[in-house]
């Protein structure tokens, strides 16, 4: 049984390119970096004295910042190539990180968010699209679950160390993540090779091309509709549930800290090895579906009138995360072989314009809504619009088959 075991996580890190590891390790030191983000709002309030009005403002830029940085790093990444969008950004990322945590001026803040996430959001269409170039087809799904590994560990780790940063000097963040951005710009500089590069691809930029652009692309556009859909679920549950848990189930936040790092544990320890089982049996398609309706299921675990606070938390947290294994992977799959070698820079950030517009929009209705109507309420909404998507998804797979 533990030879079984052993040779089924074996398999699942086997036959990976060299490249994708370097790319994971290059995500996981980038996201260990990603310490100040988290801590924004206490930074405003707790630091500089700002109203949580300004530190809500702040957040929203990064929002915008995010959208319009998406963007740019996708079509950048079609005229230029992965390599450079990825070295640029990550490097200018750092060099902002350190500007911000200078400045005290309300105004040179609101500037500096902008620029900043605008960099950092950047680095994804282009991290995407380099997976891609450097992964087979049929590794692709697993490279990125590898890649999403890196993330949850990094994002884990730099959390836990940005808090006690954050206890000795808010400012630290700043440093500590410059450093980090840049070293992680300079790793792929030093150690990743050319590879494909999309600007040696020879094109008419005059000539019309069928496709060329995702947001022409109408099936891609009601994929993106549904996605997004399913994203603000994504974000509301881990904004929103911990509060949630705190005032109405009584949950102390010791043990909520542990029931969201379950999350990152179940994903680290499982996702690897159940893409690899999933690997064939069932179109992504399927998979897709499936996840969204997990995610609903775990709302529903937040309005069951009965039993243990903790234990339906518990329930919630390992639904959600096993909707996400089974999502999250075929999404970011479904997108690259949704594009060209063209436009896989295009199709990578319209996919990240759909988190980042989830991830503005979220909070903010979702805080309203539990403001005015109790959690219950907002709780029976997001299983509705869950279940929604879920069949959005089906439907729109169901009619489009025969497509790419």
């Amino acid at each position: 049984m533990i030879n079984k075991i052993i040779d089924s996580y074996r398999i699942s890190f086997s036959g990976l390119s060299r490249e994708t590891w370097l790319l994971s390790i290059v995500v996981l030191v980038n996201r260990c970096g990603y310490m100040a983000v988290p801590f924004m709002s206490m930074y405003m309030t707790q630091n500089l004295h700002r109203s949580i009005t300004d530190a809500g403002l702040i957040i929203t830029l990064f929002g915008v910042g995010s959208v319009l940085g998406a963007m740019a790093g996708g079509y950048l990444t079609d005229i230029w190539g992965f390599r450079p969008v990825q070295i640029i950004s990550l490097i200018l990322s750092g060099v902002f990180f350190v500007l911000f945590g200078l400045v005290a001026n309300f105004t040179g803040l609101c500037v500096l968010i902008v620029l900043l996430s605008f960099f950092v959001e950047a680095f994804k269409p282009a991290n995407s699209t380099a997976i891609a170039a450097y992964s087979s087809p049929e590794n692709l799904t697993r490279s990125y679950a590898l890649n999403r590994l890196a993330t949850n560990i990094g994002f884990g780790f730099g959390t836990s160390v940005g808090g006690l940063l954050a206890a000795i000097n808010y400012h630290l963040l700043f440093w500590v993540d410059g450093v980090i951005y840049a070293l992680a710009g300079i790793l792929i500089a030093a150690l990743l090779s050319k590879g494909r590069m999309i600007r040696q691809i020879t094109m008419n930029m005059e000539e019309e091309i069928p496709g060329i652009s995702p947001w022409k692309d109408r099936f891609f556009v009601r994929f993106l509709i549904m996605t997004t859909l399913y994203m603000v679920c994504f974000v509301l549950l881990f904004r929103l549930a911990p509060v949630y848990w705190k005032e109405e189930m009584h949950i102390g936040e010791s043990m909520i800290g542990i029931l969201l790092g379950m999350n990152g544990l179940v994903i680290a320890v499982f996702e690897m090895v159940l893409i690899q089982k999933l690997a064939n049996r069932r179109p992504d398609s399927f998979y897709i579906t499936a996840g969204v309706l997990f995610c609903g299921l775990a709302f529903m675990a937040l309005v069951v009138p009965v039993g243990f606070p903790i234990l339906l938390a518990a329930a919630a947290v390992l639904l959600f995360t096993i909707g996400e294994m089974l999502a999250i992977p075929y999404l970011s799959t479904f997108v690259i072989n949704r594009a060209s070698e063209r436009n896989r820079g295009k199709y990578s950030a319209a996919y990240s314009v759909a988190q980042s517009v989830a991830q503005i929009i979220g909070p903010v209705l979702g805080g309203y809504m539990a403001a005015e109507w109790g959690y219950d309420k907002l709780w029976i909404l997001l299983i509705f619009i869950s279940f929604t998507c879920a069949a959005g998804f089906r439907n729109l797979f169901q009619r489009n088959v025969g497509l790419r």
